[in-house]
């Protein structure tokens, strides 16, 4: 039996602490979190019916419209906690325009017909958001096909939400209607197949 020697173990000990120092930051980059409003959301001009068009020509599944106001504590903690990483903002970048709007806003903005309001009308008289946050997908016709109300409970639920929608999940029957509690709990499951 050979014995090891201090050459070996010291080659062994060497060569675990280089690749950790090369691994190190190729790690600690992936999982750094960003500003969601640079990398989450994208710039709105003001005109949904313009996005809409812009969405069909970047081939987005939907525009996603996050219904938020300041004093919000669950808004802030889903900035902090959820929108913030890379890879959900990859996600939601990759398949939806993702644009935040103030329910208790003045500014005036163009809905999807093209129609002018105030954020505060277009959040209130038109979808029926009184309380934040509010997700809502708006398939390239500007029809709401999921409203999804509160703060999804972690980062996976976010996730499946917009798969839910990218994926089309929400036309199945089983799915009727937006029901998204029932896809959740059939992702739980492992019983939603593609």
């Amino acid at each position: 039996m050979k014995q090891k020697s201090y050459k070996d173990g010291h080659f062994r000990s060497t060569w675990w602490i280089m690749a950790f120092l090369l691994l190190f930051p190729v790690m600690l980059s992936a999982a750094a979190p960003r500003d969601p409003m640079v990398y989450f959301f994208n710039e709105f001009f003001g005109d949904l019916a313009e996005e809409l068009e812009a969405a069909r020509e970047q081939k987005k599944k939907a525009i996603m419209l996050f219904f938020e106001q300041e004093e919000c504590p669950f808004c802030y903690r889903m900035k902090q906690t959820i929108l913030n990483r890379p890879d959900v903002q990859k996600y939601f970048r990759d398949n939806f325009l993702v644009f935040k709007v103030d329910i208790e806003g003045d500014i005036e903005i163009a809905d999807f017909s093209g129609e002018p309001m105030t954020e505060k009308d277009f959040s209130f008289k038109k979808h029926r958001v009184r309380a934040t946050p509010v997700i809502a997908f708006f398939d390239l016709t500007g029809k709401r096909i999921v409203k999804y109300i509160g703060a999804p409970s972690s980062t996976e639920e976010f996730v499946w939400l917009g798969e839910f929608v990218a994926e089309g999940h929400y036309k199945k029957a089983r799915y009727a209607r937006g029901n998204f509690t029932r896809y959740k709990r059939d992702k739980r499951k492992g019983a939603t197949g593609k």
